[in-house]
C-alpha cells in the first residue's frame, strides 16, 4: 500500500425516492408506516387532507388536515393535490407542494395511499416505488376489521367488499408484502427501502463512463 495515501470518501448526489404503500383497510399499512417511520427518522411523510370526521386520537395536522368538502375541492381546483380520491364516502387528498420540495432535496417520501392514489401518483412520478400490502387471509382481514369496534357490519361488508377489487390492481405494483407477522413484514419494507436507495440509476452520474473512469484513477497505482 501507497505511504501517505489520501482517503477518497465516495458521494453521490441523488434525487428522493418517492415510496408508495397501499392496503385494503385492516391490512395493517399504519401500523407498518409508523413501525418504519421510527427506523428511518428521515423518510418523510405526507400527511393527508380528508373530509371524514376525526376517530379517536387523531390530531388535525398531525394525523390529518381534516377540512369540510368546500375547501377540498377549492385546493383540488387550485391542483394543490398530486392525487386524491373518494375513499368509503369521503374524499382523501395528498397535497403536492412538501412532496415536491422533499424529492427535489434528494429526501425520501412516504405516501400511505389506496389504489385510485396511487395509480394517479405514478402517472405523475413514474419512478415511484409501489408496495402493495395483503393480510395473510380474508378471514385474519374481516377479524382484523371487526377487532376494531368502531363500525357497524354494512361498513365492514363493503370495506371487505373493496379489498376484493383492490387486489385486482396487484399486478400493477413493484412489490407484493404480506403481513402475517408485523415484525417480519417491517423487516421486508426495510430491506426494500435500503435495496432502492442503492439503485445507480438513483444517483446523479453514477452510470456514466466518465465516473467509473475517475474513480479507477483515484485508486491509486499498484493498488488491486
Amino acid at each position: 500500500m501507497p505511504e501517505d495515501s489520501d482517503t477518497t470518501v465516495f458521494t453521490f448526489t441523488r434525487r428522493g425516492v418517492l415510496f408508495i404503500l397501499s392496503a385494503p383497510s385492516g391490512a395493517g399499512k399504519t401500523t407498518l408506516s409508523r413501525r418504519i417511520l421510527k427506523q428511518w427518522p428521515d423518510l418523510r411523510v405526507s400527511i393527508s387532507y380528508t373530509t371524514r370526521k376525526p376517530r379517536a386520537g387523531e390530531q388535525h395536522g398531525q394525523d390529518y388536515y381534516f377540512v369540510d368538502e368546500a375547501h377540498f375541492h377549492q385546493l383540488r381546483e387550485a391542483g394543490a393535490f398530486a392525487e386524491w380520491a373518494q375513499v368509503h364516502g369521503f374524499l382523501y387528498g395528498t397535497p403536492r407542494p412538501p412532496l415536491d420540495e422533499a424529492l427535489d432535496c434528494g429526501q425520501d417520501f412516504l405516501l400511505d395511499i389506496d389504489v385510485q392514489g396511487a395509480r394517479q401518483v405514478k402517472a405523475t412520478y413514474p419512478e415511484a416505488v409501489s408496495i402493495f400490502v395483503l393480510p395473510p387471509s380474508w378471514e385474519e382481514l374481516a377479524a382484523r376489521l371487526r377487532s376494531r369496534g368502531t363500525e357497524a357490519d354494512e361498513v365492514i361488508a363493503r370495506r371487505l367488499e373493496r379489498a376484493h377489487e383492490e387486489t385486482l390492481a396487484l399486478g400493477e405494483y413493484d412489490y407484493l408484502l404480506v403481513n402475517e407477522q408485523l415484525d417480519h413484514a417491517v423487516t421486508l419494507l426495510d430491506a426494500i427501502i435500503q435495496a432502492e436507495r442503492a439503485r445507480v440509476s438513483r444517483h446523479t452520474g453514477a452510470s456514466s463512463p466518465l465516473l467509473a473512469q475517475a474513480l479507477h484513477a483515484q485508486s491509486g497505482t499498484g493498488v488491486r
